[in-house]
């Protein structure tokens, strides 16, 4: 069944129509294939319990209450009527002198996106560094509506290759699901592990990261070495 439309834009020839026609019938293709792949990731039987009871370091106040720190253990991050938990390991070590710029502009993204996202799921980021430091970052950006949580005292990075055994972090996500009072994981971005094609960068988490799909959108493309700053004049 044919793509093409009826549509029509100011000033177009007939060999740009041609071209976005062409390019019509593969971005239907493409539809399909990501909610082949959905439901693909949806059929995943479950993966293994989770043995530890990690415990986080968490503000247990206000984002401007510098102070006022708490523990909180990995069964706690779901909250009653909410079975699954995306879990976000930001890279921000301990010995890093500043954060992923990366990792930076897609929590930009996530913290406006966490609201819709918290009605249905369990959502938290978790790094390595201590969580003043953590909290310190997150008042210069602004994230207000990210659940923040320290990994510094436990094994969950490393566990959940979100930390190189040098130490160096990754920036692993991952998906674990409540089951009749078990909670095992259920979905890592592996992506990140897989040899990518030749020419092409090895990015596993574009489906949650705005500014990729924006820039597919531009002739000139994402770019092959660009990275966002943390500031910007």
């Amino acid at each position: 069944m044919s793509s093409a439309t009826k549509m029509r834009l100011p000033g177009e020839s007939s060999e740009y129509r041609a071209a976005r026609d062409a390019l019509l019938e593969a971005e239907a293709e493409l539809r399909q294939r990501i909610e082949r792949i959905a439901e693909l990731r949806r059929q995943l039987p479950l993966g293994g319990e989770v043995v530890e009871d990690y415990a986080f370091q968490e503000g247990a106040g206000d984002l401007d209450d510098a102070t006022t720190v708490r523990t909180v253990r990995f069964a706690q991050l779901f909250a009653p009527g909410k079975n699954s938990l995306v879990l976000y390991s930001f890279m921000y070590g301990p010995a890093m002198e500043k954060p992923c710029p990366m990792c930076t502009a897609m929590l930009d993204s996530l913290n406006g996106a966490a609201p819709h996202a918290t009605q249905r799921v369990n959502l938290a980021v978790a790094a390595s560094s201590p969580i003043e430091r953590v909290r310190a970052y997150a008042r210069a950006r602004g994230w207000r509506n990210l659940r923040l949580l320290s990994s510094a005292a436990n094994t969950y990075n490393r566990d959940y290759h979100a930390q190189a055994p040098d130490g160096s972090q990754l920036p692993m996500l991952n998906v674990f699901v409540k089951r009749a009072g078990a909670i095992q994981h259920y979905y890592a971005t592996e992506l990140l592990f897989a040899a990518p094609e030749a020419g092409q960068h090895p990015r596993h988490l574009d489906l949650i990261f705005p500014l990729w799909n924006l820039f597919d959108l531009l002739p000139e493309g994402r770019g092959t070495d660009w990275v966002p700053r943390l500031a910007y004049d």
